[in-house]
């Protein structure tokens, strides 16, 4: 079994669209409407929006690789990228995704220690995430890997309000 990690640049717009559209699909179809995935599939992941993300010195992408076939990725916001605003701080992991045949391979470690690599780098002491509260699956990862629930925000899918719980987590180096 071979990880790898390789950070994105605009030059991998197509694949981060592509892959980020299977994902988030992927993980939430079954729990919402199909209009309100299209609506936001189309606002989250259209060309002109993850190029701004990607041309963003707030924000980084990474993708992961399993045996040479790409496999997931995770997006960190920093600074003025935050998308809620919590001190001078932390670090957020907005997106961490992994496709679905990769599940299970203990692939989201890698991006998560990849996302402290970055916290560190940015000299920041706090990861801070939000999460749907129907995620089970990923609150349970995260709470594994030290993470608390620290408060909750609305998050929109489509034209439907949501509840995302926010965790932390405080970094000590």
């Amino acid at each position: 079994m071979t990880v790898k990690i390789k950070k994105c640049g605009r030059e991998d717009l197509q694949k981060l669209q592509e892959i980020s559209i299977e994902t988030f699909n992927d993980t939430f179809k079954d729990q919402n409407s199909p209009e309100n995935m299209k609506a936001y599939l189309e606002r989250a992941f259209n060309s002109k929006q993850l190029e701004k993300e990607l041309s963003n010195i707030s924000s980084e992408f990474f993708f992961i690789y399993f045996n040479e076939e790409l496999s997931g990725y995770l997006k960190v916001n920093f600074n003025d990228s935050l998308s809620k605003k919590m001190g001078d701080e932390p670090l957020e992991i907005e997106r961490i995704y992994i496709r679905y045949k990769f599940q299970r391979k203990g692939l989201g470690k890698y991006l998560l220690n990849k996302a402290m690599e970055v916290a560190i780098r940015q000299n920041k002491k706090i990861i801070w995430l939000g999460v749907w509260e129907k995620n089970e699956k990923a609150i349970d990862f995260y709470k594994k890997k030290g993470f608390v629930q620290t408060g909750a925000h609305s998050f929109y899918m489509g034209d439907e309000e949501q509840i995302d719980f926010i965790m932390t987590k405080t970094l000590i180096y």
